[in-house]
């Protein structure tokens, strides 16, 4: 047995929050019934549930891995309708949607499902994965930035963090920078470069939690196995 909320929830009809909203405005009936309590619970494979009169199944939890190319959005619709991320998907794969994103020029990594607790899991603060990113910087860049990354430092009135700094290579014309993150704040990796006025040429994610990029070519995904997914779930 699942509360009302959750079940809408995992249906893809609405968030937990919404979906509370949906249930006390008489919204949702189970077995034919309006049902307006929040401790409302119901057995997914058994009870009939519906809103504003038309059925509610939860559908099967895909999860997905994709190797995101620089130049696409992680929204399903854009302002400047540039193309997004889901133009890689098969078409029926349209309920599903990404886990955090990756912004318009960085690349790499990303999850994809229809699971809101996958997705609360890998983006809340207070969990902590951590997220590793390959950056490649114009310039030789100083050991003793990759110290600031670690130790912390505020930018923009922000607190910006590494938990780990690596310096892959280094030129007198490009460093590649191995990071590690746990905090997921918007734009972070770039900011930690800017507040140093140093520009980033390429920004990868090669590993989420335990699961890495690997041979996964750009613009193609797989389906994660059920011991990738516990791993992320633990």
């Amino acid at each position: 047995m699942v509360r009302l909320q959750k079940y809408l929830a995992e249906a893809g009809v609405a968030s937990r929050r919404a979906g509370e909203q949906m249930i006390v405005a008489g919204r949702v009936a189970v077995n034919g019934e309006t049902v307006a309590a929040l401790g409302t619970r119901v057995d997914p494979v058994h009870d009939r549930v519906a809103v504003d009169g038309q059925p509610v199944r939860v559908k099967r939890k895909l999860y997905v891995a994709l190797n995101k190319p620089p130049g696409l959005v992680c929204s399903r619709s854009d302002e400047f309708e540039r193309p997004t991320i889901f133009g890689l998907l098969p078409k029926e794969w349209g309920h599903l949607h990404s886990v955090g994103r990756l912004d318009y020029n960085s690349e790499g990594l990303i999850f994809l499902t229809n699971d809101g607790e996958f997705s609360l899991r890998l983006t809340h603060p207070r969990y902590g994965v951590r997220k590793k990113y390959l950056a490649t910087v114009e310039g030789k860049l100083a050991e003793e930035v990759l110290g600031k990354f670690t130790r912390g430092l505020v930018y923009q009135g922000d607190k910006l963090k590494a938990e780990k700094a690596r310096l892959v290579s280094a030129s007198q014309k490009q460093s590649v920078v191995e990071l590690e993150l746990a905090q997921g704040k918007y734009h972070e990796v770039r900011r930690l470069f800017e507040s140093q006025q140093v520009t980033v040429k390429r920004l990868q994610r090669v590993q989420i939690g335990k699961i890495k990029l690997g041979e996964l070519p750009q613009g193609k995904w797989r389906t994660l196995t059920e011991p990738e997914i516990k791993s992320l779930m633990c």
